[in-house]
């Protein structure tokens, strides 16, 4: 199991009193910590963590890289490599990703069921807790064009979650589903895989843009949410796009502790752009 690094973070005042009013409530250092994902960086392996780590976050969401029988991040060679980068960049690992189900369904390619469990069992061996599980593009749960659920391939779904959910729970890894659905819809699928290491991993950005009250679902899922995709719909954090403070407001309120993963750039400097982020989410949670 990796060693835990030192969650590092620039440090700043933050300028909303409520923000910070709830920081200093809680009478302890706050356990949240600022991440990236390796696809957003284009990059895997250890020149993720070092890229990673040179704009100063505390992690990276790794992904597998090809849609194989055997995922790369379940193979010991590879864990073994992501054990030394840890160690050497002081980055660590904030999440296993399975994001190849958005061109090869989790609900229908009959590698998923495997797959579920590689994932999990990879989580584990590199010392994180959660899982993100795609379900975008050929792998949406939701018709794009009708709004209407994709009913049999939530049943094949909710079926596969069943089958993975005690080994989850053995391993103390929390499955998280990032789709399309709202907080209401994502509520019906966990309650009918029935485990509490069914999860939801939330994306700011994505809900945003399909219409949700964003911070009214995020108070609906307290203690249901495993991770947090915290990106934007364009520009950069807190300019424009996403309404980051009432958010950060409802993420407080429900008490969440853990990464809050940066995904998708805008400009020509995905690095500048990932860590003027940071920098404004570390403000916004009056992290240091």
């Amino acid at each position: 199991m990796f060693l835990a690094a030192a969650a590092a973070g620039s440090a700043g005042l933050c300028n909303l009193d409520g923000l910070c009013a709830a920081k200093k409530k809680r009478g302890r250092k706050r356990k949240l910590w600022v991440g990236i994902c390796d696809w957003s960086l284009k990059v895997k392996g250890r020149k993720s963590l070092e890229l990673a780590g040179s704009i100063g976050l505390d992690g990276v969401q790794i992904s597998p890289l090809e849609a194989a029988e055997v995922l790369s991040y379940s193979t010991r060679a590879e864990q073994k490599m992501y054990a030394a980068a840890v160690k050497d960049t002081g980055v660590r690992i904030a999440s296993v990703g399975l994001n190849v189900t958005n061109k090869y369904p989790l609900a229908t390619d009959p590698r998923g069921p495997g797959w579920l469990i590689q994932t999990i069992d990879a989580a584990a061996a590199m010392g994180c807790k959660a899982t993100l599980l795609a379900f975008f593009g050929n792998g949406a749960l939701m018709d794009g064009n009708t709004k209407k659920l994709k009913k049999k391939e939530i049943d094949s779904v909710v079926g596969r979650l069943k089958d993975a959910a005690p080994h989850a729970k053995s391993k103390g890894v929390y499955l998280g589903l990032e789709n399309t659905l709202s907080a209401r819809d994502n509520i019906t699928i966990m309650d009918r895989v029935g485990s509490d290491y069914v999860q939801v991993y939330y994306d700011i950005a994505n809900s945003t843009k399909n219409g949700y009250d964003v911070p009214a679902e995020i108070r609906m899922l307290k203690g249901r949410i495993c991770e947090f995709h915290f990106k934007n719909t364009d520009g950069v954090l807190g300019e424009s796009g996403v309404k980051c403070e009432p958010i950060a407001e409802a993420i407080n309120e429900i008490g969440y502790e853990g990464w809050l993963v940066l995904e998708r750039s805008f400009g020509d400097d995905p690095l500048a752009y990932f860590k003027q982020n940071a920098d404004y989410i570390r403000k916004l949670f009056a992290l240091s």
